[in-house]
């Protein structure tokens, strides 16, 4: 599709201007680890804050990083890993997926919902 999408009014289109139509994402074929870290998210409704653990392909945690706001815990682990000159998201799925599971834990404290699960 190269015609203009109707929700675009006032925009010019750039003369490459391309609409891409995604596939569908299949969570097991599709995902790609980062071999550098995964991540376990909680929320906890003691401290009402969501809690990010930084884990390695050993099964340690080398970081936990709590606050109450996706922004403010994605914002901490970049910086820290920017200060650190530490790179544990290599792979931007893996960052995309961190972001979408902070708004969801940060729904889930925002509503007092305990039904909180990672994916």
């Amino acid at each position: 599709m190269t015609e203009r999408p109707r929700w675009v009014k006032d925009k010019t289109l750039h003369k490459d201007f391309e609409a891409i139509q995604c596939k569908t994402y299949d969570d097991y074929k599709d995902h790609k680890n980062d071999n550098n870290c995964y991540t376990l998210i909680k929320v906890d409704f003691e401290s009402w804050e969501i809690h990010v653990a930084i884990c390695n392909y050993h099964h340690e945690i080398l970081k936990v990083f709590m606050g109450r706001r996706a922004q403010d815990i994605y914002n901490a682990i970049f910086d820290y890993e920017k200060e650190h000159n530490v790179q544990w998201f290599a792979e931007k799925q893996h960052v995309a997926y961190l972001g979408k599971e902070l708004k969801k834990a940060e729904i889930s404290l925002a509503l007092g919902n305990s039904g909180y699960y990672q994916e």
